[in-house]
């Protein structure tokens, strides 16, 4: 059997965990059950200081794929706008190391999985700007399930096949202006971008949680099978 390639799952910042009596370094269990359970092996990153960012793309650099995961909102500075009365901004250390994560990852051609604030982070550090609090509508998008059609001839409609399908939503911001370098592969029936992809990095991006039904969900399932097998192609390129 072949050793499972290294996962990256970008941490987050906790000011109390159980059983700690300190701040902590966490992942979303979900998210690295998921990685797991489709071959992979997750190691969460280690949040650090701005002083050390510039390592970053060097520890990224060994492993074999990364997931940019969600969190909270992402301080709206960042991407040129003033604050909407309902974004509730993160740790301004978690926005650093999540968007110098997206940044690196791009650079190096890391196969990666970028997941609610993780895609909203690539858009961001690509030029792009968000939707600060998406209104009431017919489609609901804070917990809760709603549909998506992937785009005809994109590289997600190759993971998760061309129908659409039920995903489970938590996020109340969403894509606005594309950033560069990418592109929409898939939508809900509102128009809410619900997927990027880039056009040359090695990257998926969907805008749901597919790690809370990945278990259940074929087309969840396949996405984290889908960076596995581009995280193992890329260790045995580099053996």
């Amino acid at each position: 059997m072949s050793a499972r390639p290294l996962i990256l799952v970008v941490g987050r910042r906790a000011a109390a965990v159980s059983g700690l009596r300190f701040s902590a370094t966490v992942a979303a269990e979900a998210v690295c059950e998921a990685v797991f359970a489709n071959g992979g092996e997750p190691l969460v990153l280690h949040g650090a200081d701005r002083g050390r960012l510039p390592e970053l793309p060097l520890r990224l650099s060994r492993f074999a794929g990364v997931v940019l995961p969600g969190g909270s909102d992402l301080d709206p500075a960042h991407y040129g706008q003033d604050r909407h009365p309902r974004t509730s901004p993160d740790h301004a250390e978690q926005d650093a190391l999540d968007l110098a994560a997206a940044r690196a990852v791009l650079d190096l051609g890391l196969p990666a999985l970028a997941i609610c604030r993780g895609l909203q982070a690539v858009n961001t550090v690509c030029g792009g700007t968000l939707v600060q609090h998406l209104p009431p509508g017919r489609v609901e998008h804070l917990d809760a399930a709603h549909e998506v059609t992937p785009v005809p001839g994109s590289r997600l409609e190759a993971v998760v096949g061309p129908r659409t399908f039920t995903v489970s939503s938590y996020h109340h911001q969403a894509v606005d202006r594309v950033g560069r370098g990418l592109r929409v592969t898939a939508r809900s029936a509102d128009g809410c971008v619900e997927a990027l992809e880039h056009t040359t990095a090695d990257l998926l991006a969907v805008q749901w949680h597919p790690e809370d039904l990945a278990a259940t969900s074929p087309q969840d399932a396949a996405l984290f099978a889908d960076l596995i097998d581009r995280a193992r192609d890329r260790k045995e390129v580099a053996a």
